[in-house]
């Protein structure tokens, strides 16, 4: 697996990158510290995850997920950033990134972090899932039947509802009405609450 640190801190890339490129799963990883290198070396090398820096100077971290998803839809993108802030967390899961990674975390986590999401799953660090679900009762009145007590997991691990589908032999207009009720009973907003949810019970 090849990786792209994005950062306008030599240090930060520095740093993250001798974290990474000990891991046996990863190949190399390449650093970059604005948007136009970034998009240069991904139009050079096979890129499977982007780490990006949520503020790059007088540039944005989201501006670049949403213009590089244009060409490398199948990269994977996973903001790493120094900002706890409610606000560029919604932002950043706005644009769909695959992962949310704070800088202050630890060594293990952000390898952890970096493994799953290659591995086709979301991480968002744990502050902003306990933000993102404080209100939710944890008796609700209207439990989950188990067919949708599996489709709740399917969520948590960022499937789409074509592999729930696949997965689980029904249709994804099946599925649909299920995350829909599960959206009611567990009174959360979207299919990212609904994630977010699930980690929080792990």
């Amino acid at each position: 697996m090849n990786l792209l640190i994005l950062d306008d801190h030599p240090l930060v890339c520095s740093g993250i990158r001798s974290i990474l490129i000990s891991e046996q799963e990863i190949t190399d990883v390449k650093q970059a510290n604005d948007i136009k290198t970034a998009l240069y070396i991904m139009s050079c090398n096979a890129i499977d995850l982007v780490l990006v820096d949520m503020k790059l100077k007088d540039q944005s971290g989201i501006d670049f997920v949403n213009s590089a998803k244009k060409t490398y839809p199948n990269c994977k993108y996973v903001i790493l950033s120094s900002s706890s802030a409610n606000e560029d967390f919604d932002r950043a899961i706005s644009a769909e990134v695959d992962g949310y990674i704070l800088k202050d975390s630890y060594p293990e986590d952000i390898v952890y972090a970096v493994k799953s999401v290659l591995k086709g799953r979301k991480y968002f660090d744990p502050l902003f899932i306990e933000n993102k679900t404080s209100h939710v009762s944890e008796n609700t009145n209207d439990p989950l039947s188990p067919r949708e007590t599996e489709i709740l997991e399917c969520l948590g691990l960022g499937m789409s509802n074509k592999d729930i589908a696949q997965k689980l032999y029904i249709s994804e207009s099946t599925v649909k009405k299920h995350v829909s009720s599960i959206l009611a009973k567990l009174n959360l907003n979207d299919r990212t609450q609904a994630a977010l949810y699930t980690k929080k019970y792990d």
